[in-house]
């Protein structure tokens, strides 16, 4: 049966793809495309800051997993929700910033790949598509609500809405002629009080193709983030096979005119350790707090594929380091949220 990112056989057990993994993946934070164009002394002093942190985890990562921990690290490029930018321009200025500063930046992904990018078959990639948004979607399981539903609001695959809790009652119908006393949202399993969050995972919207009107879909960044996430925990197949293989590049190859022309991961530095890992820290502004909240209620309600988890925490046993591998993947992640941003 074929479901999903995953593959399963009722009759035997598919191939799952292996992908090499890391003990940690820290993400050297992020930056807004028109700040890395307009503001370099921005993006400078911010990557100056990182590079003690940096060293810092990776003392740390040695301390938890040995000295011959496995640690890499990567960058976000912000071209889906900015795609009419020139790599070329945006780059240079990036990676010269982070070759002044000494910021080592393994792995380049794109945003965007999170939505869409080419599947693999052996290591090549393929010319058909894979709509990686939309597999991780249909993942989601949605918490039922305490009492029956109102049908005033759609569910999750419909809204694109995934909340933690029973919305207040401001949601419900009302009868004519009947007040009916405000309910305030409530969180399903919460200690004393709630904390309710309702988190937007899409939109929709009309686009005119070949003459004719087609709905598309516009990702939001808390689900693209969730989808990274997953990335960079090595925890997506798409018929057991690794959704995503990074592509080496070298100084001289020159960067394409679109953002779509580019591998979804680009690993500049060729002695690097695998770009996923059992665990991952994302080094970001605290700006994005909201988001990376948004982040840990989605990945807690994706059902992953039982086969990759079972072999990921397999890994994580036989490891020449052996790595007790939650399977539970929001507890593999750490932020360290930078202030000032």
């Amino acid at each position: 049966m074929r479901n999903g990112v995953g593959y399963s056989e009722t009759t035997e057990h598919a191939r799952i793809d292996q992908v090499p993994l890391s003990h940690l993946s820290i993400e050297v934070g992020h930056f807004y495309m028109n700040e890395i164009a307009n503001d370099m002394d921005q993006v400078v002093n911010e990557f100056r800051r990182i590079v003690p942190l940096v060293d810092a985890f990776i003392t740390s990562a040695r301390v938890q997993f040995g000295q011959r921990a496995r640690v890499s690290t990567c960058y976000l490029i912000d071209d889906y929700f900015q795609p009419d930018t020139e790599p070329r321009a945006i780059l240079d200025k990036l990676l010269t910033a982070a070759d002044e500063t000494g910021l080592r930046i393994d792995y380049l992904a794109r945003e965007s790949a999170c939505a869409e990018t080419k599947p693999f078959a052996d290591g090549v990639p393929l010319d058909e598509p894979l709509l990686l948004a939309e597999l991780v979607a249909a993942r989601i399981v949605a918490e039922p609500e305490i009492s029956s539903s109102t049908g005033r609001r759609p569910p999750t695959a419909e809204s694109g809405w995934l909340c933690n809790g029973r919305r207040s009652s401001l949601d419900e119908p009302t009868q004519a002629m009947r007040v009916q006393p405000y309910r305030p949202p409530e969180e399903f399993g919460r200690r004393e009080h709630s904390i309710f969050l309702d988190v937007q995972l899409w939109s929709k919207y009309p686009e005119i193709k070949n003459g004719h009107s087609e709905i598309r879909t516009k990702w939001s960044c808390a689900f693209l983030a969730s989808v990274w996430h997953l990335l960079r925990l090595g925890m997506l197949r798409n018929d057991g096979a690794a959704v995503v293989v990074p592509q080496p590049w070298r100084s001289d190859d020159g960067w394409p005119k679109r953002w779509s022309e580019m591998p979804a991961v680009v690993q500049l530095n060729p002695r690097a350790a695998p770009f996923a890992a059992y665990e991952t820290l994302s080094m970001l502004p605290k700006r994005y707090l909201g988001i990376e909240h948004s982040v840990r209620l989605i990945l807690d309600h994706i059902d992953l594929d039982g086969d990759v988890v079972d072999q990921i925490v397999e890994r994580g046993r036989r490891d020449e380091v052996p790595v007790t591998v939650s399977r539970k993947v929001t507890e593999r992640l750490s932020h360290l949220l930078l202030k000032g941003s």
